[in-house]
């Protein structure tokens, strides 16, 4: 018998070469599409003018309107408002001169004209704060003064059974008639102080103050002026082990 009769030729498989249907506009079609371009994506583009440039004409950008459309959701932020002034933000306080039991304040006097006098107890104690262009002077032997955040303060006293303390303040001018054992500057910037006779042997100590003077009455009855020193300079002694601290002094 005859076999079955042999296969037939295979199918010719046919290729549409007709050019794909462009994507439709809009969407990553259209993206792809742009980009599938090449080098060719920017031979449609325009140049732009120099007058059209927004970064060369300023007032191209004040005429120009952004759309709210397509814009971000996020507002603008808005814009840090200027940090005050301290002085405008400062309330003037009134005057103060008051006795509360054992203790003296006398604070935010400015500018007077006539001096301040106060009659004072050996169970005094003072707090001088906030006064500007003033001088207060004390009539008697106080306890001991504190001084702080003054600007031309000038103090006179007579005794002291303990310091006079100042701290934060410029310019500070101090005068001592009878005697006292202790001055104590922190953070002065410029002081003048006068002892007298009987105050030669008082102690000052400094912290972080500068321009400090100190005028003692010599032979001739005429005060000498004594500047206190601003700088130390501190090196390690190999021999000794230990650091060495000395004054800068400076001569002219």
């Amino acid at each position: 018998t005859n076999g079955p009769p042999p296969p037939g030729p295979p199918p010719v498989l046919r290729i549409n070469e007709q050019k794909a249907e462009p994507a439709p506009a809009g969407g990553f079609g259209a993206v792809f599409s742009e980009l599938n371009q090449g080098e060719a994506v920017t031979k449609g583009l325009r140049k732009v003018d120099k007058s059209e440039m927004t970064h060369k004409n300023p007032s191209l950008r004040a005429s120009s309107v952004v759309s709210s459309e397509g814009s971000s959701a996020r507002g603008k932020s808005p814009a840090p408002g200027k940090k005050p002034k301290p002085e405008s933000m400062r309330v003037k306080k009134p005057p103060k001169k008051v006795l509360e039991g054992n203790k003296w304040t006398i604070e935010n006097y400015d500018s007077q004209d006539e001096p301040i006098e106060i009659e004072v107890e050996m169970s005094h104690s003072l707090l001088i704060s906030k006064c500007t262009k003033t001088t207060i002077v004390l009539k008697g032997k106080a306890n001991a003064v504190t001084i702080e955040n003054t600007t031309r303060l000038s103090l006179v006293v007579d005794d002291l059974v303990s310091t006079i303390d100042a701290v934060k303040s410029q310019n500070l001018a101090l005068q001592v008639m009878g005697k006292i054992p202790t001055v104590l500057l922190d953070q002065v910037d410029g002081a003048q102080i006068y002892f007298s006779k009987e105050s030669k042997s008082t102690r000052v100590f400094t912290s972080k103050s500068t321009g400090v003077n100190v005028n003692v009455i010599g032979e001739d009855d005429d005060y000498k002026e004594l500047p206190l020193p601003n700088q130390i300079c501190s090196y390690y002694d190999e021999e000794k082990g230990e650091m060495v601290n000395e004054i800068v002094s400076h001569a002219g």
